[in-house]
C-alpha cells in the first residue's frame, strides 16, 4: 500500500511540475504583456510616425502564444516524456513559431503599404491585390524557411516549381491575363480607388477595389459591377476624376425670341453664383457664364456653364439651379416657351 501511495504520488509530482512551469509561464507573460504593451501604447501616443502603432498592434495577438510556447518548452525539460515525443513536440514549435512571425510580418508589411500608399504619390495604390501579394510572397518565404527547418531540401522544390510554373501558366491563363491586367491597372494609375468611372458599355460607379481577378465598381443605386481586369484594360474608360475631381455642370434651356438677351444673361448668371455658393458640391469661386447656342424653331437657346467638385455632385447643383431659375423667370417675365409652330398663309396662296 505504502509502494503504491508512493508510485502515485511521484508520479503526480511528474506531471505538476510541468504543468506549474507551463501556467507560472502563462501568468507571467499575461503580467509582461500589460506592463509592455501600456507603456508602448503610451509612448506611441507621443510619436508623429505611424510605424510604431503598426509594429504594437501586429505583435500584440502573437505574444501570449510566444509564452504558450516558451512554457511548453520549459515544461518538456522537466516532463518525463519519451524522447521521440520531445523532438516531434520541439519541431512543431519551431514551426508554430516561424509561422507565428511570418504572421506578424506579413501584417506589418500590409499595413505599412497600406499607411504609405496613401501618403508618397508614387507608390502603389492600395487594393487587394497590392496587399495580397505582400503576404504572399512572405507566407512563400516562411514556408520555405519551415522546410529547412525540418530538413527537407529546398533546392528540388524550386526547380520543380519552375518546370511546373509552365504548366499552370497554360492552365491558367485567363486567370494569368485578369492577374497581370490588374496589376498593369494599379501600376498605370489611371483608374485607382475612388475614382469615378464610366464604361464604354454603360456601366458606371465608384472603383472600391482591385483584386487579381476583378475590379469592383460600385453604382449609384448601390449595386457593385464585377468587371474583368482583362476586359477594364480593353474597354473605353471616362475616368471623371482625371486629371481633377472638379468638373463643369452643363444646363441647357431655352427662352421665347421676344426676351431681352441681356436682361436674361444678367439673371441667368446671377442665379448661377447663388447656387455655386449656397448649394453643397458648387465651387463658389468659380464665375458662372452662359453661352447662346443657336436660333431654335420655338427658342433662342442657350448653354449655363456651372461647376461642381466632383461628379455626382452635379445632380444637385441642377435641380437647386433649375428650380431657382424658373422661380426667377417667372418674377422677371422671363418666359420659357412651349415648342410653336407657325403657318404662314399668304406664304401658301402665293
Amino acid at each position: 500500500m505504502n509502494i503504491f501511495s508512493v508510485s502515485s504520488f511521484q508520479y503526480l509530482f511528474e506531471i505538476l511540475i510541468p504543468a506549474s512551469i507551463l501556467l507560472i509561464t502563462l501568468i507571467f507573460g499575461f503580467i509582461i504583456r500589460k506592463i509592455i504593451f501600456a507603456r508602448l501604447n503610451r509612448w506611441s501616443r507621443h510619436t508623429k510616425t505611424q510605424v510604431d502603432d503598426i509594429i504594437i498592434d501586429s505583435i500584440k495577438g502573437p505574444f501570449i502564444i510566444w509564452f504558450l510556447m516558451l512554457g511548453i518548452y520549459f515544461a518538456l525539460e522537466y516532463s518525463k516524456l519519451p524522447e521521440n515525443l520531445v523532438h516531434i513536440i520541439d519541431k512543431f514549435l519551431l514551426v508554430l513559431g516561424i509561422f507565428s512571425i511570418t504572421f506578424v510580418l506579413a501584417n506589418i508589411s500590409a499595413k505599412l503599404i497600406s499607411v504609405y500608399s496613401r501618403k508618397v504619390e508614387t507608390a502603389l495604390p492600395v487594393t487587394s491585390l497590392t496587399q495580397n501579394i505582400s503576404r504572399i510572397i512572405i507566407f512563400t518565404i516562411g514556408i520555405l524557411v519551415v522546410l529547412h527547418s525540418l530538413g527537407v531540401s529546398i533546392t528540388p522544390i524550386l526547380a520543380t516549381l519552375g518546370v511546373g510554373g509552365l504548366a499552370v501558366a497554360l492552365a491558367l491563363q485567363d486567370t494569368l491575363s485578369n492577374l497581370f491586367s490588374g496589376f498593369y491597372i494599379i501600376v498605370s494609375k489611371q483608374i485607382k480607388i475612388g475614382d469615378y468611372i464610366k464604361l464604354d458599355s454603360g456601366e458606371e460607379g465608384y472603383v472600391t477595389d482591385i483584386t487579381w481577378r476583378t475590379t469592383k465598381i460600385k453604382m449609384l443605386p448601390n449595386n457593385v459591377v464585377l468587371v474583368p481586369n482583362e476586359k477594364l484594360t480593353k474597354a473605353i474608360v471616362t475616368n471623371y476624376y482625371l486629371p481633377d475631381k472638379e468638373m463643369a455642370v452643363l444646363v441647357n434651356l431655352g427662352v421665347h425670341y421676344k426676351s431681352d438677351l441681356k436682361k436674361v444673361e444678367k439673371i441667368t448668371c446671377e442665379v448661377a453664383r447663388e447656387v455655386m455658393k449656397e448649394v453643397l458640391g458648387g465651387v463658389p469661386e468659380f464665375e458662372p457664364f452662359i453661352r447662346y447656342g443657336s436660333f431654335a424653331d420655338s427658342s433662342v437657346n442657350l448653354t449655363v456653364i456651372l461647376r461642381a467638385k466632383e461628379f455626382v455632385d452635379q445632380y444637385l447643383i441642377k435641380h437647386e439651379f433649375i428650380k431657382r431659375l424658373h422661380e426667377r423667370y417667372a418674377k422677371e417675365g422671363i418666359v420659357i416657351p412651349y415648342p410653336i409652330r407657325a403657318i404662314n398663309y399668304g406664304q401658301e396662296k402665293e
